[in-house]
């Protein structure tokens, strides 16, 4: 198949990252996939890692010259299904998409459990102009059959898919030597791009209530808000103890070098990727039930599970793990395990080209 991804965020994060790995596991499989985004947008930076192809475009604002743009790029091309990922760019491709003299079909994936609109607009989008909805949890599904009135038949819930050849069990002493961590000291960690609800300050403060006073944190990634994080660690004295690591390319060696994975999000989750690839390398991992991290995090049996925006209650959980060799051994197997059978690459890929078939073909018989 031929499909053009379509992607209006400037951001770096999950949504952006799956996006590339999905087309680049899709180009691997034989089908001819690039992706259409503003110049200034990290992804279309980040393509040719990837080994992606990408064509800047002015899609990043809700603007005619965005839709006009984004026909003219279909109308040269032969595209067999357009695959939409945030609300700017959805808009602008179900209007060029359906402007054309051959009509294409639309995939729109949803990515957060943030609330959507229900207006008729929105129910138009979702339920006339596009073909086939996916989103990456389960409570995200449901979420647009309650609110939206889509037909369940047309949304299909598909969590990203995590490569378990790059993610798994690693030497923790050998990490930390690479990363300059230090040996002795429990090691706490999160890879998260630094948006509020991430929960990254309800992580610092729980830090200062840990009665395992000697546990250090890394911060991996970047985000707006950085500045605020900064500021709060140096009010709270902590400065020696966490550590803000910025955006890094491979994140398996900081996840190898934590002793636990903390996950504290209060909002807008499908099912995480770096709660999945922290899983995977067998790490005890302590998270909330924010939008459908549920499905991979089961308290007390995958995951320590805590109450959000609690930092109380995350404290005690990191204690917990940290206190409590067997069961954080316990957590981290049961935890890879479900990582390994409900959350491969190869599932994911799999289920997006029947989606994407799917929608090719009831166009084709339309």
């Amino acid at each position: 198949m031929r499909i053009v991804h379509t992607e209006a965020s400037l951001g770096w994060g999950g949504q952006e990252i799956r996006i590339l790995t999905e087309a680049a596991g899709m180009i691997a499989r034989g089908h001819q996939v690039e992706i259409a985004c503003p110049r200034e947008a990290r992804i279309f930076a980040e393509a040719p890692r990837f080994g992606v192809p990408a064509t800047a475009l002015p899609i990043g604002r809700k603007r005619p010259r965005g839709v006009v743009a984004l026909r003219r790029f279909l109308a040269a091309r032969r595209v067999d299904a357009i695959n939409a990922h945030s609300s700017t760019d959805a808009w602008l491709a179900a209007l060029a998409g359906r402007s054309l003299s051959r009509p294409l079909p639309l995939v729109r994936t949803r990515h957060i459990s943030a609330p959507v609109p229900r207006d008729a607009l929105t129910r138009w989008l979702y339920t006339r102009a596009t073909a086939e909805i996916v989103t990456t949890g389960e409570a995200i599904r449901t979420q647009l059959i309650r609110d939206i009135g889509v037909a369940p038949s047309r949304v299909s819930s598909i969590p990203t898919g995590i490569d378990p050849g790059r993610f798994g069990p690693a030497d923790r002493d050998d990490a930390r030597r690479s990363l300059g961590l230090p040996a002795g000291v429990p090691l706490l960690g999160i890879v998260a791009t630094l948006r509020s609800w991430k929960g990254h300050r309800i992580l610092v403060e729980a830090m200062t209530l840990l009665a395992h006073r000697e546990a250090q944190l890394v911060i991996v990634g970047d985000g707006p808000q950085r500045d605020a994080l900064r500021g709060q660690i140096s009010a709270l004295g902590l400065d020696a103890r966490i550590r803000l690591a910025g955006n890094q390319n491979d994140v398996v060696p900081w996840l190898a070098a934590l002793d636990v994975f903390a996950l504290p999000s209060y909002a807008n989750e499908g099912v995480p990727q770096a709660l999945l690839q922290a899983m995977l390398m067998a790490l005890p991992c302590v998270t909330t039930d924010a939008g459908a991290i549920g499905e991979a995090a089961i308290a007390d049996h995958t995951a320590v599970v805590v109450a959000k925006e609690n930092a109380v209650a995350l404290a005690a959980g990191i204690d917990r793990l940290l206190g409590d060799t067997a069961l954080a051994r316990r957590i981290a197997h049961a935890g890879r395990e479900r990582a390994l059978s409900r959350f491969s690459l190869a599932a994911m890929l799999d289920r997006m080209e029947a989606v994407f078939q799917r929608a090719v073909d009831a166009h084709a018989r339309e």
